[in-house]
């Protein structure tokens, strides 16, 4: 099978995907969410090297099984109450691309695994819908003889 947005790949590519904890914030208080996210092959690597992750644990499959011609598939073994991350099928064909790019990377996870040793933590809340008010008092003061020619 191929893909019409993405003719470079094929259904056996190689595709890891996590399940994330991520938070919504609505209406003053913030809810936890799980989100499926395809992992690129440098994140995996840095997953790998044990630095603290919102990721409860990341599955190696093929794209065939995360992506039905342009529509997402929850994949087996994650939770029915997941969530697809926002443009799930563009990021997942670009991730599959980095794994094509640098194919050692695909023996950290074999395919048809989960690997579930990651340093889980909620230390640094991942908000999905964050904004920034940025108001008068962000401005930095400058002194009086800044623009001034001497």
């Amino acid at each position: 099978m191929t893909y019409q947005n993405a003719p470079d790949l094929v259904a056996d590519d190689y595709i890891v995907i996590g399940l994330a904890t991520c938070f919504i914030k609505s209406d003053g208080e913030i809810h936890q969410v799980e989100v499926l996210e395809p992992i690129p092959s440098a994140a995996l690597e840095t997953l790998l090297k044990g630095i603290p992750t919102s990721y409860k644990f990341a599955c190696a499959t093929n794209l065939g099984a995360v992506v039905n011609g342009e529509q997402p598939i929850l994949p087996a073994g994650f939770p029915e109450s997941a969530q697809f991350a926002d443009e799930f099928v563009s990021r997942v064909f670009a991730s599959a691309r980095t794994y094509k790019r640098k194919e050692s990377v695909q023996a950290l996870i074999p395919i048809g695994t989960t690997y579930t040793d990651l340093q889980y933590s909620l230390e640094r809340k991942r908000v999905l819908n964050a904004t920034r008010l940025i108001t008068k008092e962000d401005n930095v003061k400058q002194h009086s003889h800044t623009h001034k020619v001497l």
